[in-house]
């Protein structure tokens, strides 16, 4: 997956320069990022601070970790069942 250029730090503060009352054209031209992204990421992030944007991002790697965890789980199950199944 691509990484992305904007750090957690940086969204909040063109989040927070969009509460203020730039204008969202303005932002995304003096950032280089597209109106999408914008408001793809205030979708996301609006109204967080760093510290809730942190642990989200924490919280988002563990649930991918338990999900991989699950899917070999469930795969060795199905190996198993499989190789019982059979007639010897």
């Amino acid at each position: 997956m691509k990484k992305s250029p904007f750090t957690d730090s940086r969204i909040l503060a063109i989040l927070k320069q969009a509460e203020n009352g730039m204008p969202v054209t303005e932002l995304c031209r003096q950032h280089r990022m597209s109106s999408a992204a914008f408001y793809k990421r205030r979708a996301k992030y609006g109204g967080m601070d760093a510290s809730l944007m942190a642990r989200m991002k924490e919280l988002e790697r563990e649930n991918a970790r338990l999900k991989k965890m699950y899917a070999d789980a469930q795969l060795r199950a199905e190996v198993v069942q499989e190789a019982l199944a059979k007639k010897w």
